[in-house]
């Protein structure tokens, strides 16, 4: 379930894997129209390297085992157990898509957003609104990963240079009205604690319209901050470009964006239900790498807040769940009943085991890991009720569910290629679910 990289790796591993136990047919089901689920609906639309990972993957698509069954929604359409009627085990792949919460004061106020709520909005997800209340001028982004530079980077940059991506119209035409001048990243911790990745960092300045500024008293280490340094590479490359800014001449670039250390958000204010502000408490280092307030607090004056602390899963109908974590339990990809004892034929990949963290790339080692153990199980597996390939069909086809297929995706994709040919661009993406389906299935 899920036909994003974390299910096709696991498709793929698996196939590979077919003649330890003979011939696998694998489906892959998607609650979306189309596959790829992170690439196409979490990865900003700026990011053409991390999108080319949908080459591999269509590789995969294209084997004869694999079949791809979309827009499909499982608990609604499909329930767990008439899965398994028609399969010998389900592995569920379902990723991240809601925000981890920020409890402060105000944080429920209007022009306060998740950050996951506006990456859906700009990357055309059909499941929400297609208007954006783009009205602040000043921003505030709570967190320093790679999401919240996606978010401050799109926020910041102007629509006209995002024409040469896949954005649609709707998108294109709320980012064209917004009046932003200034967008403020705020992290907790100092620049050695950031989870920036450095080539994501480094893109923030190749825009022509936005000045990305450091403040240099944010340029502070312990000894616990060298220690990280020294034990990685990439830690020692985001801080080396973070002083290298810092020291620098600020520009002229109309659009400002502002990364903030030691600043943890205490508080987002407000005036008549409505974003006004926020207030930071500085922080500072304690010798081994974490941070402490120092009573001294600062109000900046923004009219939208956005938190980027972290994705979160959604609890899957018929399974357990840690909401806490927000993964299902298992051991090794095996799902774990309330008893810890393994749900015979049910296994977990990805986020959904184990947690939102790491990039694209690291949900292979997850996907080895669930496979490893399913093959481990093959000859203990109760085979299903129905064996024919073409059973689910019949079953997707009596309940009336307009489902899409490979050959589906195939036709969406020539139509968004065919929309951005006409507008001069390389693709405009489709965002309205019908649309979408209707293309698909021809």
């Amino acid at each position: 379930m899920g036909a994003g990289p974390a299910g096709i790796y696991a498709a793929d591993i698996l196939d590979k894997s077919s003649d330890s136990v003979g011939s696998a047919t694998i489906d892959l089901f998607e609650r979306m129209p189309a596959p790829f689920g992170l690439i196409r609906y979490g990865v900003a639309p700026d990011h053409p390297r991390i999108k080319g990972i949908v080459t591999a993957l269509h590789k995969v698509l294209d084997k004869p085992n694999i079949r791809l069954l979309g827009n499909i929604d499982y608990g609604t359409d499909i329930k767990l157990d008439e899965l398994r009627e028609f399969y010998d085990a389900v592995i569920f792949s379902t990723g991240a898509s809601a925000d981890r919460e920020l409890d402060i004061p105000g944080i429920e106020l209007d022009g306060s957003h998740g950050a996951a709520d506006f990456v859906s909005w700009y990357d055309g997800h059909p499941d929400v609104p297609r208007e954006w209340p783009l009205t602040a001028s000043s921003v505030a982004v709570l967190g320093v990963g790679n999401v919240a530079l996606d978010v401050a980077r799109i926020l910041a940059k102007t629509a006209d240079e995002l024409l040469t991506t896949d954005i649609p119209d709707n998108v294109y035409r709320g980012l064209k009205a917004s009046p932003v001048t200034d967008v403020h990243v705020f992290g907790r911790r100092g620049p050695a604690q950031a989870k920036f990745t450095p080539l994501e960092l480094r893109e923030l300045d190749h825009s022509p319209n936005v000045e990305v500024i450091v403040h240099p008293e944010d340029i502070e280490f312990d000894d616990g901050s060298i220690a990280a340094l020294r034990a990685s590479k990439q830690i020692d490359m985001v801080v080396k470009t973070l002083q290298e800014w810092a020291i620098r001449e600020p520009g002229s670039r109309p659009r400002r964006l502002h990364l903030h250390f030691f600043h943890s958000p205490s508080e987002v204010l407000g005036t008549d239900g409505r974003v006004t502000g926020l207030r930071t408490e500085r922080t500072e280092l304690t010798g081994d790498g974490t941070v402490r307030g120092t009573g001294e607090f600062h109000d900046w004056d923004v009219q939208a807040v956005y938190r980027a602390v972290g994705y979160l899963s959604s609890h899957l109908p018929e399974l357990p769940f840690d909401h806490g974590a927000g993964v299902v339990p298992n051991q090794a990809g095996r799902v774990l009943d309330l008893d810890e004892n393994p749900l015979p034929g049910v296994y977990v990949t990805g986020w959904i085991k184990r947690g939102p963290i790491g990039l694209i790339g690291h949900t292979k080692g997850d996907a080895a890991e669930t496979i490893a153990s399913l093959l481990a199980d093959a000859e203990t597996l109760t085979a299903p009720k129905y064996s024919s390939p073409d059973a689910i069909l019949d079953f997707l086809t009596a309940r009336g569910i307009p489902f899409t297929t490979w050959e589906g995706w195939g036709r969406l994709d020539a139509h968004e290629k065919a929309l951005g040919l006409a507008a001069g661009r390389e693709r405009v993406k489709v965002v309205e679910r019908e649309e979408m389906t209707r293309v698909s299935r021809g």
